[in-house]
């Protein structure tokens, strides 16, 4: 593109949050903690799905791939932010930044199916109880739970293809917290317009087709709450998915947020927080709603801290 410096680069650098003003060290162990505690809590309730036999569900079985899907999250793009805050700054290799990318929206596509998944495991448990375990069988259960691995890393791959043929000459630092679309698009000299009709294109699919989804399941899920007679059977029921909700909120509200928000001027720093919550909470978050909101977890726990 005219107007940019041909030189071309090798080497990129994740600023992260940039100056911490000597507070670099207290923010590593904070952050250290949470990747530990999110590893651990995921590792957790996938251990605990393996080897409980009152876990082994469709529901729980579901939750364990949702498990699974927050540690490769957390693994992809936490370790390279702790590096950037411990050296104020972490370089990497673009082939290694493309790769941390091409993870992130893999994984970013694959939680929105599994999500939506999860949301017709729901709606067929509470809807049509009685043909709930003739309909969820072992094959469909499989199917559903890998399918959503295959959507996020094989249609991944369409986008990541152009991305990889980037040249870079126009700086090489990344002012954010991973390696995200919006900032190599900046730093790069080449022609962006394929890549962002490709995200435009494939954010129908991908992301709001799936949130569509889980949006029709929960009418019909509250709907027939609503026809249960006593106020106990109604609590009773909206328990079994008061946790999916919960999850469902706090990664569709963090996801759509962030690409609300410019990553630009002021609404930079706002943009990484919002980054933040998503790749870095929201997998903590989500062991914790299961673990103190689910009697059948806290049970297993219970049963395993005992012998």
């Amino acid at each position: 593109m005219p107007g940019k410096n041909e030189s071309r680069i090798t080497e990129l650098i994740l600023l992260g949050f940039g100056n911490l003003y000597g507070f670099n060290i207290l923010i590593f162990i904070i952050f250290l903690n949470i990747f530990l505690f999110t590893v651990t809590g995921n590792l957790l309730i996938i251990v605990l799905v393996s080897i409980s036999h009152n876990l082994h569900s469709p529901m729980y079985f579901f939750i364990c791939h949702l498990s699974m899907s927050d540690i490769v999250l957390t693994t992809n793009t936490l370790p390279s932010l702790l590096g950037a805050i411990l050296h104020d700054g972490k370089r990497m290799t673009i082939i290694g930044c493309i790769t941390q990318f091409y993870f992130f929206s893999g994984i970013s596509i694959t939680e929105c199916f599994l999500l939506a998944v999860m949301s017709y495991d729901r709606y067929l448990a509470i809807c049509v109880p009685l043909r709930y375990m003739s309909i969820m069988d072992f094959t469909l259960c499989t199917c559903l739970s890998v399918l959503p691995w295959m959507l996020g890393f094989i249609l991944n791959i369409l986008g990541i293809i152009p991305i990889s043929n980037f040249q870079f000459c126009d700086g090489n630092i990344i002012d954010h917290i991973y390696c995200d679309l919006s900032p190599l698009e900046e730093l790069s000299c080449s022609d962006t317009s394929l890549v962002e009709l490709l995200a435009f294109v494939s954010s129908m699919p991908v992301f709001i087709c799936p949130c569509g989804f889980i949006i029709l399941t929960y009418v019909h899920i509250f709907l027939t709450i609503l026809r249960i007679p006593s106020t106990t059977g109604r609590q009773k029921t909206f328990s079994t998915c008061s946790s999916h909700l919960l999850v469902v909120s706090a990664f569709y509200g963090t996801l759509i947020t962030k690409y609300m928000i410019p990553s630009i001027g002021h609404a930079l720093l706002l943009n990484k927080i919002i980054s933040l919550l998503h790749t870095v909470f929201t997998p903590l978050f989500n062991p914790l709603v299961y673990s103190l909101r689910n009697q059948d977890i806290r049970a297993a726990l219970r049963k395993i801290s005992e012998h």
